[in-house]
């Protein structure tokens, strides 16, 4: 049965899990967005379903890109990429595949006081 976690920009559903592979749904309200965050070793790939999504994401020279994602589109975050999912104007919904290291979460800032 999915796990459903309730989250402060809205909440994830944990839909697939083993030892190699994670899968989950995150809804993320409007005007909420995730913690700005790096992985070490989880390698994850988000494709949106619903809503326009404002990806923030670290190119290979060390910028933070901004682009806005709709629906169909994907992505792929690699490992020590810094990164945020970002709802502006309407509630997203997106699939986030990625390996399976749950833990694994650098946060940078966060707009919760949830610790760096």
């Amino acid at each position: 049965m999915p796990e459903r976690t309730e989250k402060p920009w809205g909440y994830e559903l944990l839909w697939a899990q083993s030892d190699r592979y994670l899968g989950k749904l995150l809804v993320i309200e409007p005007g909420a967005r995730l913690s700005l965050q790096k992985h070490l070793r989880k390698d994850e790939t988000i494709y949106v379903l619903e809503g326009r999504l404002r990806l923030h994401l670290e190119d290979s020279t060390g910028k933070v890109q901004i682009e806005e994602l709709a629906p169909g589109e994907h992505r792929r975050i690699p490992p020590g990429h810094l990164h945020r999912f970002e709802a502006t104007t309407q509630r997203v919904q997106l699939i986030e595949v990625s390996t399976p290291e749950q833990d694994d979460i650098i946060r940078i800032e966060d707009d919760y006081g949830r610790t760096p």
